[in-house]
């Protein structure tokens, strides 16, 4: 037992200062920012009002270095007193999960990489590392570098070979991977299809961990109260979440079948669809990159995450979102009817959101246009892009050949000009297009 005080006493640091992963908490060292939230602690003592007016309350270093002492003295207990509580709450942590079974390597990684917190519903949901990379490869009949390049195609690390890294759930996964290759599936086509899985649910992960988190986090709990938390919760959400993911691609599978049409030629020359005739449109937030410079990160987060529900809301078959860049979403469609009222009414909706959204301007553009893992490329992309980018706020900028295919009484179009575009050789004529009815002068 001793030992092993010993070790865990190694991984929390003897010094509140040893351990990599403390820092994330405060370390009893760096003073600075602490002190700065004790004064702020202390602005009731000093009379009331805000934190940021406490400093010009202390009395100054040169009229009364007393005064100064006493203040350190105070900051210097109450440091002293804030890590003292993180820090048994830490080794209460890394003691129980030491119990469980994890190593100290592991214990120590997690410290450096600050995901100890999440450890415990790590080890829950993936279970606790069994097999080696090579390990993996045998049992499942793969070679190596296969099982290398789809961890690699999934974005996650990639350990050594003889590493103790895999759970079931990783071998299971490969052993999945083994029935698509003997069923025909080429290497290649599998990573493709692994690494548009892996981006989207990367992302579709770390969106669920916020929320999950969110279900639990409540101020002033201590950390390893808030890692068990976190890991109940995890635990009762983790059996619904592969049924969810089952049915939400089947349900995407059905739609591509139904909207996916082969043509004669491509079924005479027995040849996947090439480039197809498409429109194409972006639509970005007016002064996203300025307001960046004005507004907190996760105020700027929610206003591209009502960007991205706003055209998802307005989206609607055959106009498909194929995604969202930062302040920006890119459409697609096989016609320009349906694309021109999709957009206008995006356009729309963010003007109706009002003075606190940044309107929207928008451009399209038709023509060839190759699908590949998701997402499009040609010209008609290209330029949409360009055409966006010399829109006014609250405005839609169309190519001739989107006007003309979308021509009727109920919108109105106006000559932009012809606009000098970055990457097109020759000036590119533009039409602003608007509801009839419309009273916009974008």
């Amino acid at each position: 037992m001793a030992v092993r005080r010993e070790r865990i006493d190694d991984v929390v640091g003897r010094d509140r200062h040893v351990d990599p992963g403390l820092a994330q908490l405060g370390d009893a060292r760096d003073t600075a920012p602490r002190a700065r939230g004790i004064r702020a602690a202390l602005h009731v003592q000093l009379g009331g009002g805000q934190a940021d007016d406490v400093d010009s309350r202390l009395p100054h270093p040169v009229d009364d270095p007393r005064a100064v002492r006493r203040l350190e003295h105070v900051e210097h207990a109450e440091v002293a007193q804030c890590d003292a509580a993180l820090h048994a709450a830490r080794e209460r942590l890394l003691t129980r999960l030491h119990d469980d079974g994890v190593s100290l390597e592991e214990l120590r990684a997690a410290c450096e990489e600050g995901r100890l917190l999440l450890l415990p519903a790590e080890r829950l949901i993936q279970g606790a590392p069994r097999y080696t990379m090579r390990d993996v490869a045998r049992r499942t009949g793969l070679d190596l570098e296969f099982v290398r390049a789809l961890r690699r195609a999934n974005g996650l690390p990639v350990p050594e070979p003889d590493a103790v890294s895999f759970t079931e759930a990783d071998l299971e996964a490969s052993r999945t991977a083994k029935v698509f290759r003997d069923a025909g599936v080429p290497d290649g086509e599998m990573l493709a299809i692994t690494r548009v899985l892996g981006r989207g649910l990367a992302q579709a992960a770390e969106l669920m961990r916020e929320v999950t988190l969110d279900l639990v986090l409540e101020a002033g709990t201590p950390e390893d109260e808030l890692a068990l938390r976190y890991a109940d919760a995890a635990a009762r959400l983790e059996p619904l979440t592969a049924p969810m993911l089952g049915n939400l691609i089947n349900l995407h599978l059905r739609n591509v079948v139904q909207t996916q049409v082969l043509s004669a030629a491509e079924r005479e020359d027995g040849r996947l669809p090439g480039a197809r005739e498409v429109v194409v449109a972006f639509a970005d937030l007016v002064g996203f990159t300025r307001i960046g410079e004005d507004v907190p990160p996760d105020e700027l987060g929610r206003v591209a995450d009502r960007l991205e529900t706003l055209a998802a809301e307005r989206t609607e078959p055959p106009v498909r979102m194929v995604k969202t860049i930062g302040d920006a979403v890119m459409l697609v469609a096989p016609e320009a009817p349906p694309m021109v009222e999709a957009v206008l009414g995006l356009v729309e909706a963010a003007d109706a959101e009002g003075e606190n959204f940044p309107q929207l301007r928008a451009g399209l553009a038709a023509g060839p246009a190759l699908s590949r893992a998701g997402d499009w490329y040609g010209r008609p992309v290209n330029l949409a892009s360009r055409i966006t980018g010399r829109a006014r706020p609250g405005s839609v900028l169309v190519t001739t050949e989107v006007r003309d295919a979308a021509r009727n009484r109920a919108l109105t179009y106006s000559f932009a000009g012809d606009k000098r575009l970055k990457g097109v050789r020759e000036p590119v004529p533009l039409f602003r297009v608007r509801r009839t009815d419309s009273t916009s002068k974008g």
